[in-house]
C-alpha cells in the first residue's frame, strides 16, 4: 500500500445521522482540527456545504471518506448518496479521495481480533490524549443512541487507517 506525503493535509469525513464527524492531520502526525458539525433540513446539502467551507479552509490534498459500496455497509441510502456526493465535490474541487470500508480500518486496528467501535475509539483517545481524552463518551448500552462524539471517532480512525496501510 502507498503511505501518504509527508507533507500532505488530509481531512477526514466521516457521516451520520446527525451530520459528520472530522478529522484534519498534517505532516502525518500532526491533528490540526477535529470536531463535528451538526445540519438540520435537507442534511446531505447542508453537509456538502458544511465540508466545502471546510475544503475551502483547510486545502487538503487528501480527503479519506468510508467506502459505503461494499455488500457489508449498512448505512443507510441517503448516507451512501452523501458518500457519492462528497466524491464528486472533492473531484470537482481538484482533491483526491482514499476510501475505505469499516472492514478495513477495523483490520489496521485489531488485526483479525474482533472490535468494538467504543474500543478503537479507547485507542485513539489514548494516541490523543489532549486532544481526543477527554471527548470520549461513555461506552453505549443497547439501549442508548450512539452518543454524538462519536462521530469525531469514526473520521479519526479513517484518517489514521491511511497512516498505517
Amino acid at each position: 500500500m502507498q503511505h501518504y506525503s509527508q507533507h500532505e493535509r488530509v481531512l477526514s469525513i466521516a457521516p451520520s445521522t446527525r451530520g459528520f464527524g472530522y478529522a484534519v492531520l498534517e505532516d502525518a502526525a500532526n491533528l490540526v482540527d477535529w470536531g463535528s458539525k451538526s445540519v438540520e433540513g435537507n442534511k446531505n446539502t447542508e453537509c456538502l456545504i458544511k465540508v466545502e467551507a471546510l475544503i475551502a479552509h483547510y486545502q487538503p490534498t487528501l480527503i479519506v471518506l468510508e467506502d459505503h459500496s461494499g455488500k457489508d455497509s449498512r448505512r443507510s441510502a441517503r448516507i451512501v448518496t452523501l458518500g457519492k456526493r462528497l466524491v464528486a465535490l472533492a473531484s470537482q474541487r481538484e482533491v483526491k479521495v482514499k476510501l475505505f470500508s469499516q472492514a478495513q480500518v477495523r483490520r489496521v486496528f485489531f488485526g483479525e481480533r474482533k472490535g468494538t467501535k467504543h474500543a478503537l475509539a479507547e485507542i485513539l483517545a489514548k494516541r490523543f490524549p489532549e486532544e481526543l481524552g477527554h471527548r470520549l463518551p461513555p461506552k453505549r448500552r443497547a439501549w442508548t443512541s450512539e452518543d454524538s462524539r462519536m462521530d469525531i471517532f469514526d473520521a479519526m480512525a479513517l484518517v489514521m487507517a491511511l497512516r498505517r496501510l
